[in-house]
């Protein structure tokens, strides 16, 4: 078992150990936190294609020194991309289908935000200490992976056997996929030259040429591929800076991304089990303690996840700002409704999803908490022959019916289960966490934050403890508890005594999300840690 990860020039923890490298090695040459999250961003792009890509979006909460030190929020860079100008209710209806599909052109319906969100933290990263490195320094290692090979993960290769049926016959994905037509093997070499002359094409005419060009054709084209998104769509495609929610909690101020993602859930959770915590009068090993953790957690995401389901959107489009959920006389009422001797039924519908989350920091105090996805694994399954970019099916965020905040139209944001996590404590730590795993995100988050930073369990060993998720994964006919077997008898014992219906899932599995933390401390130490359940590490320099 890998042992938490100490530096003091900079810190990187991705859940591919390229990725962590590549950004170790921008940091070594001088680049800044943002740079070298930009630079395992890519890579992961690269070396974890069944995670995340260019097609894809992304967040990023970003947070210099000097703006702790004058109590200002983090930075939040929303990458999520809207849907099309022609992407309707009806324009499914026509084409005789009453839902969007989960795979194929159909499903690409909404613009990647990924690269427009490298470019937005990129031109903030300008105005920090350290860096600038030129743009082509940032993409050089995932060029080389793309042009030169990798070795592909165990993941990738089951990942791929186990959706082939839906994914064969897709416009590209057997070309750049399929070796010889097969489902490549772990440790297969797999090269991806178009997509290494995509990247270099960036590195050349700048990140905004993915979306437009004066030079031509921009550099991703997926009306090509019979994707319902124009050039205009792609050409309008701009990230955002905002301010991320935040709530102050366990001794420290807790902040998220806010709508169109689930950010606010995972706020709303931590602040159950803090109010519950107080009212059972559980002290910090008590709540960390794995059954009481995995009950009260379960109860406050059944709360906290009916309010998201119900409300979170579209920013433009919900009826309330997100901070209305997280006002305390809200949240009081919500903790009343947990009891910490049963389980209660709020039946809710899990999506799924395939992620990535990484995080940085730099001997300049500068702190990053990063999040990109293209959602399932290969997302939409499209991958764009004249660029070698796979795009997203995040247009199943939507929901068909009409009349909903989350209703599919054109120009919206889709909801997203995207949601990267940092925390500054009253101690001075700046800390950097997420995961991977749909609505499994807040749950491994609460798990992770509770265990380090509130019952002070070693970093490393609070990523790689025993979890469990809540929900009904794709395919499920039930909503179960599901726990890793590595959990004692005596935690299912209790568990099931409790109410809740559980199921044993083989540890360590990939369904609890591959989490990760970077710690910055006062005194300029920094931590990391990455999970044993992915492919990554945490690097230090």
């Amino acid at each position: 078992m890998p042992h938490t990860t100490y530096a003091l020039n900079g810190m990187v923890s991705a859940p591919h150990h390229a990725a962590s490298a590549a950004g170790a090695e921008i940091l070594r040459r001088g680049g800044n936190a943002v740079e070298a999250a930009i630079a395992a961003a890519a890579t992961l792009c690269v070396v974890y294609p069944h995670m995340t890509g260019l097609g894809g979006d992304a967040f990023f909460l970003i947070s210099p020194k000097a703006d702790r030190e004058r109590g200002r929020p983090p930075l939040f860079v929303d990458g999520a991309g809207r849907s099309g100008g022609r992407v309707t209710r009806e324009f499914y209806l026509e084409k005789g289908l009453g839902a969007i599909p989960a795979r194929g052109p159909l499903a690409a319906a909404t613009v990647a935000g990924a690269v427009a969100a490298w470019e937005k933290a990129l031109e903030a990263a300008a105005k920090f200490p350290g860096g600038t490195l030129p743009l082509p320094a940032l993409l050089e290692a995932a060029i080389e992976y793309a042009e030169s090979g990798f070795a592909v993960t165990r993941s990738q290769s089951v990942m791929t056997g186990a959706a082939l049926p839906g994914l064969r016959g897709l416009p590209g994905f057997a070309g750049q996929f399929l070796p010889g037509g097969s489902v490549p093997r772990p440790g297969e070499r797999l090269r991806l030259p178009t997509l290494a002359e995509t990247l270099r094409r960036l590195g050349r005419e700048g990140l905004s040429a993915f979306y437009r060009s004066e030079r031509g054709e921009p550099a991703a084209r997926p009306w090509a591929a019979g994707c319902p998104l124009l050039p205009d769509d792609l050409a309008g495609c701009r990230a955002a800076l905002r301010v991320p929610l935040g709530k102050r909690l366990f001794g420290g101020m807790i902040y998220n991304s806010p709508p169109p993602t689930q950010g606010g859930a995972s706020l709303m959770i931590l602040a159950l089990l803090e109010r519950c915590a107080r009212r059972d009068g559980l002290g910090p090993e008590a709540l960390a303690e794995p059954a009481t953790l995995a009950h009260l957690t379960t109860e406050a995401v059944k709360q906290a996840f009916a309010v998201r389901n119900e409300y979170f959107a579209d920013p433009a489009r919900m009826s309330l700002p997100a901070e209305a959920y997280l006002e305390d006389t809200f949240l009081d009422d919500l903790a009343g409704r947990i009891r910490p001797g049963a389980s209660s039924a709020v039946p809710h519908v899990v999506p799924g999803g395939d992620t990535v989350w990484f995080g940085a920091a730099d001997r300049h105090g500068t702190v990053v908490s990063a999040i990109q996805s293209i959602y399932h694994e290969f997302g939409s399954g499209v991958v764009l022959a004249d660029s070698g970019v796979t795009w997203q099916n995040r247009s199943l965020g939507f929901d068909f019916a009409p009349g909903r905040p989350n209703s599919l139209g054109p120009g919206k944001q889709p909801f997203h289960t995207l949601s990267p996590a940092l925390a500054v404590m009253g101690d001075g730590r700046c800390i950097a966490y997420g995961s991977m795993g749909g609505d499994g995100q807040p749950q491994t988050q609460a798990a992770v934050f509770v265990r380090a930073f509130v019952a002070g369990a070693p970093l490393q060993d609070a990523v790689n403890a025993p979890r469990w998720l809540f929900g009904r994964a794709w395919g499920d006919h039930s909503t179960s508890l599901k726990l890793e077997d590595s959990f004692s008898p005596e935690v299912f014992d209790t568990l099931r005594r409790l109410g809740h219906e559980t199921e044993s899932v083989p540890a360590p599995s990939s369904l609890m999300g591959h989490a990760g933390v970077v710690v910055l401390h006062p005194d300029g130490l920094m931590e990391g840690a990455a999970d044993e359940r992915g492919d990554g590490c945490a690097a230090g320099w």
